[in-house]
């Protein structure tokens, strides 16, 4: 019964401490919503399909490194971690692309914050994120599980 207690409490702990933000949060933060053909038109213009593919989009072929996003995940793509793979690729540098080159550090995606305007970035999120699709993954029903 303390065991039950102990992480009882951990539980509300790690309630409470997401009630104060840090001054760096991100809680709050949403731009307008974007229009996912002039995010399709921004991909295009900015020349993204140079080295991505979006899944079920006919595009330009890809002459790099042809790295597919959208389709089926199991994980969703926050709205987020799409902006902030956008205006800061290097924050995460995609596994496909880490196998394919070695002593990676730097993300060889151009950063185009000088370039692309608000609206471009917030119609390229509402664009990407329409190409996931969520799949839940299969669960066994002819097995019992204590």
């Amino acid at each position: 019964m303390k065991m039950h207690a102990f992480i009882a409490g951990l539980l509300m702990l790690s309630l409470l401490s997401g009630c104060n933000p840090s001054p760096k949060s991100s809680r709050g933060f949403r731009l307008p919503e974007g229009d996912v053909e002039r995010g399709q038109q921004a991909f295009t213009d900015l020349k993204c399909y140079s080295c991505h593919q979006v899944d079920g989009v006919k595009l330009p072929a890809s002459t790099a490194f042809n790295l597919t996003l959208g389709g089926e995940t199991r994980v969703v793509k926050t709205y987020g971690e799409l902006v902030t793979s956008i205006i800061n690729p290097s924050h995460i540098i995609s596994p496909e692309y880490r196998a394919r080159m070695e002593d990676v550090k730097l993300s060889p995606m151009p950063v185009h914050n000088r370039q692309m305007t608000v609206e471009q970035m917030i119609d390229l999120v509402a664009f990407l994120e329409s190409h996931y699709k969520l799949v839940q993954p299969e669960v066994a029903t002819d097995r019992y599980y204590p």
